[in-house]
């Protein structure tokens, strides 16, 4: 038996958490509302927020735990990809406190903390997956479609080749005038709209891959051209633009990771990152996996924001296999699965 603190710090939120091998036992996350007002993360705000916030967060997580911070086994920190500067915050923190405790450090990819969020456990026996699955990572950052044989052996069969599926939804929020995160405004108002009401750019990209960025553009001109005529056009269509953009978004999505489940034959298929909470993409994916006699792991949205519960899982995995981190290691801004 293991126990394992996570710290996540990789852009806004500081997050730590302690899990019993898989099973969590805290999950402690800290937001920064100060971004809002800027339309986007300011990264010298969020490491100096990351500053403030780490000691009172892991403090809490490791007393929510009910355990001795002597009781720990490892500590595993993300190292990329993200912001450096508030990356910085949480791995040098996980280096002072594991020299201070003489237990080792673990290095967390932050993409397969997404990936491997489905194995965290909030009690003995939650279902977790078999592998091999396949994991479509969406993010502000990320869209992919990962094949996962193992916790340690990950390929990723098609990502996007320019924007993100969560980008192209806070850049489309943005120009109509929504505030900052755009994505969670989108899915409110889809809810009241018709999905059918406009029609945008899905563009046809070979392979497995994706890509966002033509459908902003289509985006960004129909508005554009409607406003000409009309100065009230976003206002007076704001449920249907929403509802028609998701819906685009997910075909393109849902598109892709059909032909990866008939190219690979796997059965199994979760979702993770950020946009994996929205209600349209969790709706599209049960719908799909029902229809297929698929298996489907989507996971609650407290794991697909940010979170140290999955750093803390991965670092688990890394723990077994005694894969840890040197402390001249340093973080990274980018880095793929």
């Amino acid at each position: 038996m293991a126990y394992i603190l996570g710290i996540e710090s990789s852009c806004d939120d500081t997050s730590a958490a302690v899990v019993r091998d898989t099973v969590l036992l805290s999950n402690v996350i800290a937001s920064q509302s100060v971004h809002e007002q800027y339309g986007g993360v300011v990264p010298e705000l969020a490491s100096r927020a990351h500053q403030q916030n780490i000691v009172p967060v892991v403090d809490t997580a490791i007393k929510n735990a009910s355990i001795d911070k002597s009781e720990l086994s490892a500590i595993a920190f993300t190292r990329g990809p993200g912001l450096l500067g508030s990356l910085l915050v949480g791995t040098g923190f996980a280096k002072g406190l594991s020299l201070a405790l003489s237990i080792p450090i673990i290095d967390v990819n932050h993409l397969h903390g997404h990936v491997l969020s489905h194995f965290v456990q909030e009690k003995d026996g939650d279902p977790v997956p078999e592998f091999p699955y396949l994991c479509l990572l969406v993010s502000g950052g990320n869209s992919q479609i990962i094949r996962v044989d193992s916790p340690y052996k990950m390929t990723v069969l098609g990502q996007t080749i320019d924007d993100a599926a969560g980008e192209a939804f806070d850049k489309c929020a943005k120009v109509m005038g929504l505030p900052y995160p755009g994505g969670p405004h989108i899915d409110k108002l889809a809810a009241q709209g018709n999905p059918d009401a406009f029609r945008f750019a899905r563009p046809r990209i070979p392979n497995l891959d994706y890509s966002f960025s033509g459908l902003k553009t289509s985006f960004l001109y129909t508005l554009r051209d409607n406003l000409k005529e009309d100065p009230g056009f976003i206002e007076k269509n704001k449920e249907d633009l929403a509802a028609s953009l998701q819906s685009t978004i997910i075909a393109i999505l849902m598109d892709k990771l059909d032909k990866a489940v008939k190219q690979t034959g796997i059965r199994t298929i979760a979702i993770g990152g950020g946009v994996s909470a929205n209600s349209g993409v969790r709706d599209a994916i049960a719908r799909y996996c029902e229809e297929n006699n698929l298996t489907a792991f989507i996971p609650k949205r407290a794991f697909t924001t940010d979170n140290a519960a999955m750093v803390a899982v991965a670092g688990y995995f890394k723990f077994l296999n005694k894969e840890f981190c040197r402390y001249d290691e340093v973080p990274y801004a980018r880095v793929t699965i």
